[in-house]
């Protein structure tokens, strides 16, 4: 019963790779969703509903536009296939393998096994479903244009929001108390839709499990995961002399952190070096030293934290860091401070950008 579940959810992965696509060729030219209908983008002509089926309908075409015989790009069925093979790896590691370490599946791990799929499980499923797809969707039109489409991003942001308000921490419930003693670094607390709630211990004002939380969680992810990228090129921006984020960059992580919460959106910022570290230096070799959309990294690091965050969790100095404002004050200034002389460091070792 599993296998089968699997082989739904890579169909539905699918479907949702037709829809990237369809999203990816109309939001960054700033054109309308729903109409006119799909149409061949070199002969203009519509396309039937059955050619428009993601990869069978590539497939049928033998990869032909059905009127003019133009080549259909092979990027369409790359991302719905892609997209697919994405939904089957996270379901199989988020429910099947209980990858974020949820006590709720934990416990039914005989039932999860054979096939028996809480609704919770599913809803956890659907919300990072949801968020790998528009991580999926920026980074492809980053790729391409250099630039991530708004709509997108806030559209994203409201409904990273939603899901945070409506399976608010601890989701799925761990039917455990936690002691709430003020001053105190917090132990490992259970996970959920996202890692970590707002702050611990929590006020009166926001009752575990209540909407109130999940939503003041998601607006500090968002705020933070804005925020943090709009300084970083503010900071080195005004000592280099250049830009070294765009505006998309900020908007990707306010996205993000509307969905898994402040913390791992902050962290996932230093995580996304280490990929992007990795592409720059493709980039070098490849094409010289241009310009490189960092929107794919930035993506690339929100998934690995989200994933990473379990064993994360059970450092001690990771809980300080986040929870004692003394410890979080010095981090976020060490930072500041680390730009700024990072930036001067680069503009005094190449000198100041000149613009023809």
């Amino acid at each position: 019963m599993f296998t089968i579940w699997l082989v739904g959810v890579f169909v539905l992965g699918v479907c949702a790779g037709g829809a990237i696509n369809y999203c990816f060729y109309r939001l960054p030219l700033e054109k309308s969703l729903l109409w006119p209908g799909p149409r061949c983008g070199h002969c203009l002509q519509p396309i039937r509903w059955h050619d428009c089926v993601p990869l069978v309908g590539y497939a049928l075409l033998r990869g032909r536009c059905r009127t003019c015989g133009q080549q259909i790009p092979l990027r369409h069925p790359v991302v719905e296939l892609g997209t697919g093979l994405m939904f089957v790896g996270l379901f199989y590691l988020e429910i099947g393998r209980n990858l974020l370490a949820l006590p709720y599946l934990q416990a039914r791990q005989v039932e999860v096994a054979a096939g028996d799929i809480p609704s919770s499980a599913w809803f956890l499923f659907a919300c990072h479903a949801v968020l790998m797809s528009l991580l999926l969707l920026t980074s492809l039109c980053d790729l391409d244009d250099m630039a991530i489409p708004l709509p997108i991003t806030i559209s994203g942001t409201l409904l990273g929001l939603t899901c945070s308000a409506l399976f608010a921490w601890p989701f799925p419930d761990a039917g455990q108390a936690l002691p709430l003693v003020r001053g105190m670094v917090p132990p490992r607390l259970p996970p959920g839709l996202y890692p970590w709630p707002v702050w611990y211990p929590l006020p009166e004002w926001l009752p575990a499990g209540s909407w109130q939380l999940g939503l003041a969680t998601g607006l500090a992810g968002a705020l933070a995961g804005m925020l943090v990228m709009r300084i970083v090129r503010f900071t080195f921006g005004v000592t280099r002399g250049i830009e070294a984020l765009g505006i998309g960059d900020a908007d990707l992580m306010m996205m993000a952190g509307a969905f898994v919460g402040w913390q791992p959106v902050l962290l996932s910022c230093f995580v996304a070096a280490f990929p992007g570290l990795l592409f720059g230096l493709i980039q070098l070799v490849r094409r010289g030293n241009q310009a490189l959309p960092f929107g794919p990294s930035l993506a690339l690091g929100v998934v690995l934290t989200l994933w990473l965050w379990p064993y994360l969790g059970d450092s001690d100095a990771l809980r300080m860091v986040f929870f004692e404002p003394f410890f979080f004050s010095i981090i976020v200034g060490g930072g500041t401070l680390f730009l700024l002389l990072a930036g001067l460091f680069f503009r005094f070792l190449l000198g100041t950008p000149t613009t023809d």
